[in-house]
């Protein structure tokens, strides 16, 4: 790739990422007083980042059984109030066992 292309994309880039992220704040002026809308922009992180972590989590092995193991367990544990260490490791090991047997 040119160096003149390269500086062109990583411009334009990084200008929509920017208008992205500041636009709202500029177009917002008053407190959003809208009880849907402020729960609708509550919800959009959680949302975002399971969009973004469920495929991860069921491509990371070659098998999607073993990867859906790791998930349930790693689902079940949360649910529980399990902290994030012992969350890791459960799913880890579920992983590994599911592998290990299937």
């Amino acid at each position: 790739m040119e160096q003149k292309s390269f500086f062109l994309y990583l411009l334009v880039m990084a200008g929509s990422t920017y208008l992205i992220r500041a636009l709202p704040f500029a177009a917002m002026k008053r407190k959003i007083e809208n009880g849907w809308i402020q729960s609708f922009l509550y919800y959009i992180p959680y949302a975002v980042l399971t969009a973004m972590t469920i495929p991860a989590i069921l491509y990371a092995t070659d098998s999607m059984a073993s990867a859906a193991c790791g998930l349930v367990a790693a689902v079940l544990f949360a649910w529980k109030g399990k902290d994030l260490t012992t969350v890791a490791f459960v799913s880890c090991a579920a992983v590994f066992l599911a592998e290990l047997f299937l």
